[in-house]
């Protein structure tokens, strides 16, 4: 199987060998997405702007694959605080409510940057595929 390489420009996708989403057969595979905001400035301060910073991110890579929101079969969401967790599942529920894909979410000591409270990874099913 060949798969496709989605790049969302950051610095950090050759220099830690990753992308930004993978497409393989007839799925999406987001990596891991923190609020990184455009030129560098900070996220958003509270979690849920991050959490819709987040699936700004994703929702760009998938439609680069091909793909959409309504696409998403399966979320991985990872937060900094316990106390972020019903805002984070507020958001998910706005933007995902009516397709309702699997979810975890999992609360973590730390992510890569302070700042950020909320990571969120997703996988998807390419429209018009057999299994869609």
């Amino acid at each position: 199987m060949t798969s496709r390489l989605i790049s969302s420009g950051s610095p950090w996708e050759p220099l830690y060998g990753y992308s930004r989403a993978v497409v393989a057969g007839d799925r999406v595979h987001v990596s891991g997405t923190c609020a990184a905001m455009p030129g560098g400035a900070p996220p958003p301060a509270d979690a849920a702007a991050q959490a819709r910073r987040c699936w700004e991110i994703i929702g760009t890579a998938l439609a680069e694959a091909g793909a959409g929101i309504t696409d998403v079969v399966r979320v991985r969401a990872y937060l900094t605080r316990l106390e972020d967790f019903d805002a984070v599942g507020r958001v998910h529920g706005e933007l995902l409510g009516a397709i309702r894909p699997a979810n975890t979410t999992v609360v973590v000591a730390a992510l890569v940057d302070p700042r950020y409270l909320v990571e969120i990874e997703a996988e998807a099913l390419l429209p018009g595929q057999p299994e869609h």
